[in-house]
């Protein structure tokens, strides 16, 4: 698991648009949400993808990017963003095994996809907050991330609070 306070790992994955989301580069200068979420199949991702996406607004006036992660295919995840409009990156068809390492995330015991998995990054890419959920249940919300980020940046608290 990435303690707080931890560079958020190098990782280069295909979107739903072609493109490369390369993390945590793309989101480097602002503070950022990352989700990783389980696959389109589960009604608490795409009820979390759902509130981020409508939520969009109010994370970009607070200068907080999000992206998020699965291994759903390519189709699949295009399907995703076009029915819940989601106007951020996905990525899609991450490798379960090797990202999984990378951010110690949980997964299926038959590492096919990831368990809920939320990060928040600094605007110089590290971690200042982690939430590893070992199932369905447990992750990230966005007034809860913009309530976060405000308190940080108007304290000198610690990572971990």
């Amino acid at each position: 698991m990435l303690p707080n306070g931890s560079p958020f790992p190098m990782l280069s994955l295909p979107t739903t648009t072609g493109d490369e989301l390369r993390l945590p580069a793309a989101v480097k200068g602002s503070y950022a949400v990352v989700l990783v979420y389980r696959g389109s199949w589960c009604p608490y991702c795409v009820g979390q993808l759902r509130s981020f996406a409508t939520r969009h607004d109010p994370l970009m006036a607070e200068n907080i990017a999000t992206v998020a992660l699965s291994s759903d295919s390519g189709a699949t995840a295009r399907q995703t963003v076009d029915e819940l409009h989601i106007p951020f990156p996905v990525a899609c068809e991450a490798d379960v095994p090797a990202v999984a390492e990378a951010l110690g995330c949980y997964t299926d015991p038959a590492m096919t996809f990831f368990q809920s998995t939320g990060f928040v990054l600094d605007p110089e890419g590290k971690v200042m907050l982690a939430v590893y959920s070992s199932g369905p249940i447990g992750r990230l919300g966005p007034t809860d991330v913009i309530g976060f980020v405000n308190r940080r940046r108007n304290s000198n608290a610690p990572s971990a609070s």
